[in-house]
């Protein structure tokens, strides 16, 4: 009897060693959302809606990116924001207004204002780094989101210029997309919090073609993102990417 109960105890003890062993590192799963998230280029049209205190409205934009570091947007509705552009160059941002016809750097602390009353910062919009270049992680763990088992990543950032401290991620253990993030200062407060709402194939990555980014230190339902098409390595000319395409 002693015997046979040791026996079933060392099996138990292997299967959970290779279990172990055939998990992935929190680098190797990091790769694989990097191989997602950061295509040759991509032309999206989108739309944003801010849920404020009192009433939601939406804004439609589109958008031409070529890898991390280049990135050119348009606002095509509502007539308000219409014709407002937005420019990256690696780690720099300019934004140009027809109401005013300026083109303004934003830099320092105009970097955490919020993009168009939305709950995203120009930081937010600047963080396209690939995930593991930024951030240090390990497996914390493992959840089921909705039908999604998922990995739980906790990332803490390798240098001081990124925009939060540290991050949570719940990584879909097929599709290699984040469903679920949770972002902190460095004081350990959370700050922001990302839902996935939809996925979507596109050749051979996974999309989140509908987000909810919340400021929880805003009032308000959060900002919703949503992908109306998507056009993956899409040519793009270079004059795209330059100061006077904002005046165009």
């Amino acid at each position: 009897m002693k015997k046979a109960v040791l026996g079933i105890i060392l099996l138990c003890v292997a299967a959970a060693g290779l279990a172990q062993a055939q998990a992935p590192s929190a680098e190797t799963i990091l790769d694989r959302v990097d191989r997602n998230a950061v295509p040759g280029t991509k032309i999206i049209v989108a739309e944003m809606t801010i849920h404020g205190r009192r009433d939601s409205r939406t804004i439609k934009s589109k958008s031409w990116i070529q890898g991390e570091e280049k990135a050119f947007t348009e606002y095509l509705d509502p007539p308000r924001e219409r014709g407002i552009k937005m420019l990256k160059l690696g780690d720099q941002l300019w934004t140009y207004s027809p109401d005013t016809d300026r083109t303004i750097a934003i830099s320092g602390h105009m970097l955490r204002q919020s993009v168009m009353g939305s709950d995203l910062s120009y930081e937010d919009m600047l963080e396209d780094r690939k995930l593991r270049q930024a951030y240090e992680s390990r497996v914390a763990g493992e959840e089921v989101l909705g039908d999604r088992p998922c990995w739980i990543l906790e990332l803490t950032a390798k240098a001081g210029d990124a925009a939060y401290a540290s991050r949570k991620a719940w990584i879909d253990k097929e599709r290699y997309v984040a469903l679920k993030e949770e972002r902190y200062a460095k004081s350990g407060k959370l700050l922001k919090t990302l839902e996935v709402k939809s996925v979507v194939r596109k050749g051979d990555r996974w999309i989140q073609d509908r987000i909810v980014f919340r400021d929880v230190l805003k009032s308000g339902s959060g900002t919703e993102m949503a992908i109306l098409s998507i056009e993956m390595d899409a040519p793009i000319p270079e004059t795209v990417f330059s100061k006077a395409s904002l005046r165009k």
